[in-house]
């Protein structure tokens, strides 16, 4: 495969989970991968595995500064960003809105919500000046449907929602596509940030009776990112196993 041959895809969160499954395709396809990712030596081990000139940078999403310094660095050594896929963010733990912890609602809105904000924010002018680019979003199942006893992180993500949806529209003049996925749960490190008892209505709303596998997610990913998404933008795609009823 050859379809990202000579482009640039910048990948958040892209050390573990659906993220690192998201770079591994790309590079597959050609791509030379810069990771993005506030955990530094997982970073990059997965940019050393990855190879074929993969760069990792340490990068705190929710930090505008952070976001800013790894944009620079990343086209101080390759020159461009093709394709973007945010993947970085968090679940929080699991209560009911009237005990949730304050601090811990605006974390989870600034990592997930703010985050995807910086990172796009850092990476359109570039894709404007080349007049093209690949940015998807991932959301989540629960920012369209929102998940009892998880209000930050849907609302969050529904947030993302409408992000994506935005700024398809600014950039629908150009070439560059701008599009979100709505998983339903996959089994990675973010698991741990959740109760047992969530995980398990999760999976009980899953109409397919198991969680999304991460390659799955990537191979709906990769052809977002790809040239032959020429016309898709502001859209959402479903990742939820048959759950979303729209």
């Amino acid at each position: 495969m050859s379809e990202f041959d000579g482009q640039v895809a910048i990948v958040t969160g892209g050390a573990q989970g659906i993220g690192r499954a998201v770079a591994d395709r790309l590079a597959s396809g050609g791509a030379r991968l810069v990771i993005w990712d506030r955990d530094e030596t997982l970073a990059r081990e997965a940019a050393a595995e990855i190879g074929g000139g993969a760069l990792a940078c340490n990068v705190d999403v929710s930090d505008w500064q952070s976001v800013q310094t790894a944009m620079n660095a990343t086209l101080a050594d390759t020159g461009r960003a093709d394709v973007l896929v945010n993947s970085a963010g968090i679940a929080g733990s699991n209560a009911p809105l009237a005990d949730y912890p304050v601090e811990e609602f605006r974390t989870i809105t600034e990592v997930n919500l703010l985050g995807t904000f910086h990172v796009n924010r850092a990476v359109v002018p570039t894709m404007t000046a080349q007049n093209y680019g690949r940015i998807v979003n991932i959301a989540s199942v629960a920012g369209k449907e929102g998940n009892p006893n998880a209000s930050a992180y849907s609302a969050s993500k529904a947030g993302v929602i409408g992000l994506t949806k935005s700024l398809g529209k600014e950039l629908a003049g150009l070439d560059i596509a701008v599009n979100c996925v709505t998983p339903a749960a996959a089994r990675t490190r973010i698991f741990d940030q959740m109760s047992q008892e969530h995980i398990d209505f999760m999976l009980s709303k899953i109409p397919r009776e198991r969680f999304l596998e991460v390659k799955e997610a990537a191979a709906m990913i990769a052809w977002l990112c790809s040239r032959e998404n020429s016309f898709t933008t502001g859209a959402v795609f479903d990742l939820s196993g048959g759950r979303a009823t729209y």
